[in-house]
């Protein structure tokens, strides 16, 4: 069953937009660059799929007698899944990272590598969560079910009361329910709410791809260890789990800080199905940056401590929105708009275990500008 169709106010600061985006385009006019990445996002590709696949490598070869090296290699592994989502695949399938499509193409299906599917993450990330942003019953990135209450707008169960505690362990398990049941069930429930045909695809076949790029994964990924590793059966299997552990918990502290924030007002569309903000102002009011100045940080994470940038250029390479952050907080206090962004990352952190506690504590009341 379809979702009803709800729209963004269009009369309410809608220049504020306009204006950005004439002077974005002027930014990148001037300086004679590309919006798209640049040779810096070439060596961070290698860099990045090297983080993953050379430690694999190692466990079944050079440190195939050696428990420990084995292990430290799969926890090198799941920083390099992260690296890999956050970095490469995550420009690639916003159509960001290359102006050549099929470049785009090849690099946004790197999430099948590592358990995933480029289909059902494009239509949860760029589909739902960039045009609904935290808007309750659109946006999936705030509906974890019932184990977990990231918005106001759903039902407060008794358990939610100790979430604060508990949702880093649920965030480890993220990429492992990829690889495992949820493609599945998100494939089946996209394909309920007709959504499948914004990736131009039928059920049948993202399906038999969902199937096909499992196998060769599982097939791949414990083949080798299973049988060469000197660490047991057993060992092996848990380093693949905390492989994923980590590769969750990375993903999950990025984007989870960006929009689950004090901050943050939940909208809900009124009963004609309208949202009254203006969608750009919407990311504003519901997104949030953090750790500006941490550099290297910044380069590993794909430059996604710079959310607000992202959720108002999609299609712009991460590797430009240090300088766009700029342009886009000066526009924004022209507007007398909110520019969110904390210092630090742990203060990010700090400020999403807060909202987890408040939320699963009291009927929280979200943000109102």
């Amino acid at each position: 069953m379809e979702r009803p169709t709800i729209t963004f106010e269009s009369n309410t600061n809608a220049e504020f937009y306009k204006t950005l985006q004439q002077r974005v385009r002027e930014y990148f006019k001037e300086n004679n660059v590309s919006r798209f990445g640049n040779k810096g996002m070439v060596f961070k590709t290698v860099f990045m799929i090297s983080l993953y696949v050379v430690p694999f490598i190692l466990i079944n070869t050079v440190f195939a007698e050696n428990s420990l090296m084995t292990v430290l290699m799969w926890a090198l592994m799941g920083f390099g899944m992260a690296g890999v989502g956050l970095s490469i695949m995550h420009d690639a399938n916003h159509g960001a990272y290359s102006k050549n499509d099929k470049v785009n193409k090849l690099l946004g299906m790197v999430i099948n590598g590592v358990g995933g599917s480029d289909v059902n993450w494009r239509i949860q990330h760029n589909v739902l969560h960039h045009t609904y942003t935290n808007v309750t019953g659109y946006d999936e990135d705030i509906d974890p079910g019932k184990v977990m209450r990231f918005t106001p707008r759903a039902e407060r169960l008794p358990i939610h009361r100790f979430q604060h505690i508990y949702a880093w362990f649920f965030y480890g398990l993220m990429t492992l329910m990829w690889c495992t049941a949820k493609d599945f069930v998100q494939a089946a429930r996209f394909n309920r709410q007709n959504l499948l045909k914004t990736q131009n695809i039928t059920y049948a076949k993202l399906i038999r791809q969902i199937i096909t790029t499992k196998v060769i994964y599982f097939i791949i990924i414990f083949s080798l260890p299973l049988t060469i590793s000197v660490l047991p059966w057993y060992g092996t299997i848990l380093c693949f789990l905390m492989m994923h552990f980590i590769a969750g918990v990375s993903l999950a502290a990025i984007f989870q800080p960006a929009h689950v924030v004090p901050s943050s007002t939940y909208p809900m569309p009124n009963e004609s199905g309208v949202v009254e903000a203006d969608w750009a102002v919407n990311q504003l009011y519901n997104t949030a940056n953090f750790a500006p100045k941490a550099k290297f940080f910044s380069w590993f994470v794909g430059g996604l401590n710079f959310q607000v940038e992202h959720h108002l250029f999609p299609n712009i390479s991460h590797m430009h929105y240090k300088k766009l952050s700029e342009i886009v907080k000066k526009t924004a206090s022209e507007y007398s708009l909110p520019y969110y962004s904390y210092k630090t990352f742990f203060g990010a952190i700090k400020e999403h275990t807060k909202m987890l506690h408040d939320l699963g504590t009291k009927d929280y009341a979200p943000a109102v500008h």
